[in-house]
């Protein structure tokens, strides 16, 4: 059976105290993340012309979240967060790909060069 802290949610919309009505501000809580996923979150969502605002915070160091607050000048927020973590995964991968098709190539050659 998973424990309580396996069950929480690890993406949550935070309760702030302006209006909620307006999706084009919102603070999310990653839950089990750090510095690594939100800078990289940051960038990918500042790259974005319909973003007004964009940053994160680590509450406290021996908590494993942290908050990143979106302001967008039309498109929801959360719409605007699922096209950078879209965007991210597509990076992800294109680097991995990258690094695969030259770790190959790197051993091709070092096997050439043995027989050489």
């Amino acid at each position: 059976m998973e424990g309580t802290e396996e069950k929480k949610r690890k993406l949550e919309v935070a309760q702030t105290t302006e209006s909620s009505d307006d999706e084009r501000c919102r603070t999310f809580v990653l839950h089990k993340e750090d510095h690594t996923l939100g800078n990289a979150l940051r960038f990918m969502l500042i790259k974005n012309p319909d973003v007004d605002f964009c940053g994160y915070s680590v509450p406290h160091p021996s908590e494993e979240k942290i908050n990143l607050r979106i302001q967008t000048k039309e498109k929801p927020a959360t719409e605007v967060l699922k096209e950078a973590l879209t965007s991210l995964n597509q990076l992800c991968e294109h680097v991995l790909t990258t690094l695969d098709t030259q770790v190959d190539w790197y051993k091709q050659r070092a096997v050439h060069m043995e027989t050489d």
